[in-house]
């Protein structure tokens, strides 16, 4: 919501509603247990973007549901354990949601990259840049190769680099809090490289601003709008 979305809805197993509606009041919650629920709720064609990975565990279910999310053309961003369930399988992301508009973000760390592109990232030759300009054309989406200095590439060839974002980002939790920036903009309807370029710029403003003690729900306060 901080990143701009309009409305925010959670989707949470049945046994976790209770946990996270004591701990969330500024968004709506809804039961997912499953694959019938996932298509249940994409048949709302508002339902235009998701945020997949972040805490999620069942790396089998984040697969099937990011494949769904993929066929039913809408946007995904994908993290942490949405990642690693595509592990090595990047050409099956790029079938899924494959378009001469990218809808799909993916938002690795070091680890995360060398799971999804293990070849990409093993090849010596190359460097950050070229890795995540050559992710990006392997999976037919935007890849922002998280760390120090922040990569945000394009298929199309385009590329960003983000130097200035301080090093307290390390902290467990930021990188959750980047990928609902991103899926703020792209529900808002920016296209998913400045989607994506934008809210890492954002997030590290939103760092800045903490201070060198943050939290990932520091960071979340301190996200000011455009």
């Amino acid at each position: 919501l901080r990143g701009g979305a309009g409305l925010v809805t959670l989707g949470s197993p049945s046994e976790a509603l209770s946990t996270n509606a004591a701990h969330l009041t500024a968004v709506m919650l809804s039961a997912i247990d499953g694959i019938d629920d996932l298509s249940e709720w994409l048949a709302d064609k508002r339902r235009t973007t998701f945020v997949l990975g972040p805490g999620f565990g069942d790396r089998q279910r984040a697969r099937d549901f990011a494949e769904m999310i993929g066929m039913a053309e809408r946007k995904l961003v994908l993290d942490a354990d949405g990642i690693t369930a595509f592990a090595g399988a990047a050409e099956r992301l790029k079938a899924i949601f494959g378009s001469d508009e990218p809808r799909l973000v993916v938002t690795p760390h070091e680890g995360e990259f060398s799971r999804l592109f293990p070849e990409i990232a093993a090849d010596r030759s190359l460097g950050k840049v070229e890795k995540a300009m050559a992710a990006a054309r392997a999976l037919g989406g935007i890849v922002v190769y998280k760390g120090a200095d922040t990569v945000i590439a394009a298929p199309d060839g385009r590329a960003a680099i983000e130097e200035k974002a301080p090093a307290t980002l390390a902290t467990a939790g930021s990188g959750d809090v980047l990928a609902g920036i991103i899926g703020a903009r792209l529900g808002n309807g920016m296209p998913a490289f400045e989607a994506a370029c934008a809210a890492v710029y954002q997030h590290g403003q939103a760092a800045l601003r903490a201070g060198r003690t943050l939290t990932a729900e520091d960071l979340i306060i301190h996200i000011q709008p455009d």
